[in-house]
C-alpha cells in the first residue's frame, strides 16, 4: 500500500491530529529550529535589528560552542547543575518513597494527611519561593531568629556560596517531594495485596517484603518518575532565580539560569541559545542512554 493510499484511508485520523500538529509546529518546533540557527550566529541587542534597522548579525559557525565548552565558567556551572540535580532528585525520591509507604497503610485520617502533604506542590511556585526567601533572611528570617534564640550564630544563607546552594536545594526539595510521593503511591497501590499475604505465610517480614516484592514491582514506575524528575530539576529555573537570582557571584547558577542571564542581562542571544542547545543535547543524550539501560535491565529480568 502506497503512502498516498494510506493517507486517504486514514484521512479522518490525520485531519483530527492536524490542529495539534500545527500548534506544536508553531510553539515548539519552529522556536527550537530558530534557536539552533541563532546559536551559530553572533546575535546580540546591537545587531539583531528592528523594524527600523535591518539585522547585521553574521554566521560564526561553531565559534560560540568552542567558546562555551573551553571556558572554565561553563564547567563550574555544569558542576553546580549536577550537584543541584542529583541532590534534589535523591531527596525527592527518598522522602517521596518514605511518605508513600506510610500513606499506603490504613490508618485514621490518612486522606487528611495526604491532602496536607500535597500543599507544597499545589501552592504556586513563586509564592513558595518568596516565602522560603523570607525564611532565609539574614536578619529577620525564621531560621536565623531560631538560631539566635538557641544561642548560635546566624548563618548567611543567601550570601555564602555553600549556604546559598543549601537554601535553594531545601526550597526545591520542599516543592518537589509531593509529586514523587503521589506517583510512587500510585505504583504501590497497583501491587497485588495477595503477594504480601503469601509472603507473610512464608514467614517474610516487612523489610524482606520491601526488598523482594515492593522495590522490584515498583521499579518501572520509580525509574520513569526519576527520569522525569531529573529532566525537570535540571531545567528548574524558577526556584534559583526567585530565591538567590544565581548569587552570590553565580555560585548557585545552573545552566538554565545562566542561559537566561546571557540572554536578558548580557543580551547575547547567540551565546544564550548556545547554552540552550547544549542543555537540550545533554538531556537528550542522558535520556537515550537511561532508557537503553532501563530496557537492558528489563531484558535481564
Amino acid at each position: 500500500m502506497s503512502l498516498l493510499s494510506k493517507i486517504r484511508r486514514h484521512r479522518l485520523a490525520y485531519l483530527l491530529i492536524l490542529p495539534t500538529a500545527l500548534v506544536m509546529a508553531g510553539i515548539v518546533f519552529y522556536p527550537l529550529i530558530r534557536g539552533v540557527l541563532i546559536s551559530f550566529t553572533n546575535m546580540n541587542q546591537y545587531n539583531m535589528g528592528s523594524k527600523f534597522i535591518p539585522p547585521s548579525y553574521r554566521f560564526v559557525g561553531l565559534q560560540n560552542y568552542v567558546k562555551v565548552l573551553t571556558s572554565s565558567q561553563f564547567w563550574d556551572i555544569l558542576g553546580q547543575t549536577l550537584i543541584w540535580t542529583i541532590t534534589n532528585v535523591f531527596f525527592h525520591f527518598t522522602i517521596g518513597l518514605a511518605l508513600a509507604l506510610l500513606l499506603n497503610r490504613r490508618f485514621r485520617g490518612r486522606a487528611i494527611y495526604r491532602t496536607l502533604l500535597l500543599i507544597p506542590w499545589a501552592v504556586p511556585t513563586y509564592i513558595s519561593a518568596f516565602s522560603w526567601r523570607w525564611l532565609f533572611n539574614s536578619k529577620y528570617g525564621f531560621f536565623n531568629l531560631a538560631l539566635k534564640a538557641l544561642g548560635a550564630d546566624p548563618i548567611p544563607w543567601l550570601s555564602h556560596q555553600v549556604w546559598a546552594m543549601v537554601a535553594v536545594i531545601a526550597t526545591n526539595i520542599w516543592l518537589g517531594f509531593p509529586f514523587m510521593m503521589v506517583v510512587l503511591l500510585g505504583g504501590l497501590q497497583s501491587i497485588p495485596r495477595e503477594m504480601y499475604e503469601a509472603s507473610e505465610v512464608d514467614g517474610c517480614g516487612r523489610i524482606r517484603q520491601f526488598w523482594t516484592i515492593t522495590l522490584p514491582l515498583l521499579k518501572p514506575v520509580a525509574l520513569t518518575v526519576t527520569l522525569l524528575g531529573i529532566i525537570w530539576t535540571f531545567n528548574m529555573f524558577n526556584i534559583i532565580y526567585l530565591v538567590t537570582e544565581g548569587g552570590p557571584h553565580h555560585q548557585t547558577d545552573i545552566l538554565a539560569t545562566f542561559a537566561f542571564i546571557e540572554a536578558f542581562h548580557q543580551w547575547r542571544f547567540g551565546m544564550a541559545t548556545t547554552y540552550a542547545v547544549i542543555i537540550l543535547s545533554i538531556l537528550l543524550s542522558f535520556s537515550f542512554f537511561y532508557i537503553r539501560t532501563l530496557k537492558g535491565s528489563e531484558e535481564i529480568y
